[in-house]
């Protein structure tokens, strides 16, 4: 066997692995980060009157309806992260509320702006693993095991 066979077999293997293994990646973080979305958002919403003095003191205009408002995307965008469902929708609007929510506290802004200079902070900052996941269902969509891609194979038999 040549070189060439040899390297086109065992990228052939690793690809097969690799799209196996985008599969278990997807859903883990769907699944890991979508209830953190949902227990986050969850909280939000039955302490509301904490979040809307948090929100004050972060002088986001009208607070008690942003408190509402994020609480619903997180809570609501987490189940449909877990399920799978209108992810990549659901995925754009976590990245927005996420984003904002690195703009909205000072260290973080600092550590969102700065990224490119100083990587730890960005990091290690709270929304990172929830703007991450974000994006990777947003960019990749939430893989064969979800209900978004069951609809897709069902409308194909059927269309």
């Amino acid at each position: 066997m040549n070189l060439t066979a040899i390297y086109r077999t065992g990228d052939a293997l690793l690809t097969r692995f690799g799209e196996a293994l985008q599969q278990l990646v997807l859903l883990v973080f769907r699944l890991t980060w979508g209830w953190q979305f949902f227990q986050i958002g969850l909280g939000k919403l039955q302490n509301h009157e904490r979040v809307v003095g948090f929100f004050t003191s972060l002088g986001i205009p009208a607070p008690a309806f942003h408190a509402w408002f994020v609480g619903g995307v997180e809570c609501i965008g987490g189940l449909l992260l877990v399920l799978g469902l209108f992810s990549r929708p659901t995925a754009f609007i976590l990245t927005i509320n996420m984003t904002v929510a690195y703009l909205s506290v000072a260290e973080d802004r600092a550590a969102f702006l700065g990224v490119f200079n100083a990587l730890d902070p960005f990091l290690t900052a709270a929304p990172f693993f929830f703007l991450l996941t974000s994006v990777i269902v947003l960019a990749f969509g939430p893989g064969r095991l979800s209900i978004d891609a069951w609809l897709a194979r069902r409308s194909k038999r059927i269309g």
